[in-house]
């Protein structure tokens, strides 16, 4: 994989093109909070909340936003392997030859500069919670000198609106130490209960993301006709 380009090839922007389509047409809007300062140069392990069907799509939405080439564990890579041009790779819970193998490629991409979105909680989830982070992050801090870890809240609601709204916030990077589980799950849950209060009160500091399709009263408000 190109260390420059997340969508590799043809293939690779026909499938960003399908991510972002289905965006469009399942939410009325995804929005985003930027980190406070860029992120720093050099590998970089985005660690996100698992708590909706929608998360990786929406990582994959942010990566490109900010700039960011990354891989992907994926568990179910299987049942769609085209995932793999845009940074996709296989990690099944029934093969542990296989996950080893990808590990093993993942620190040779990261240690070339690459980047990582990690689903550390490690299965899909209901909210609130935030679970114990599996050891595949630990691995990837300790064996990839100079990385950074990035913590990203997503929350979805659904309330005012026909399709439900998502906001991701991306919080400050972190230079792991030997607690980083441990911290990393503490500060994605300090970013998720932030993210979960100002997206309930739609502070104008959110930034669109991705537009989606607005609600039907929005689309045939027959006012808009008369002006």
């Amino acid at each position: 994989m190109d260390i420059s380009r997340q969508e590799q090839g043809f293939l690779g922007r026909q499938v960003g093109a399908m991510i972002r389509r289905s965006v469009r047409r399942r939410f009325r809007n995804v929005y985003w909070m930027p980190p406070a300062l860029p992120l720093p140069q050099g590998p970089k392990i985005l660690v996100a909340n698992h708590h909706g069907w929608f998360d990786g799509y929406l990582m994959f939405l942010l990566i490109q936003e900010l700039h960011v080439v990354c891989r992907d564990w994926i568990a179910e890579f299987d049942s769609f392997p085209l995932f793999a041009k845009i940074g996709g790779m296989p990690f099944p819970p029934d093969s542990p030859e296989r996950r080893m193998q990808t590990i093993r490629e993942t620190i040779r991409w990261m240690r070339q500069g690459g980047s990582m979105v990690l689903f550390a909680e490690g299965v899909l989830h209901d909210p609130p919670e935030i679970l114990p982070l599996g050891s595949g992050l630990a691995t990837l801090c300790r064996k990839v000198p100079g990385v950074h870890v990035v913590p990203v809240a997503i929350h979805y609601l659904m309330s005012l609106h026909e399709r439900p709204e998502a906001f991701l916030r991306v919080g400050p990077p972190r230079v792991p130490g030997e607690d980083v589980l441990s911290v990393t799950q503490a500060d994605l849950g300090s970013e998720l209960t932030t993210t979960q209060q100002e997206a309930s009160l739609r502070l104008p500091k959110w930034k669109l993301l991705h537009a989606g399709t607005p609600s039907v009263n929005e689309r045939w408000d027959v006012r808009k006709f008369k002006r």
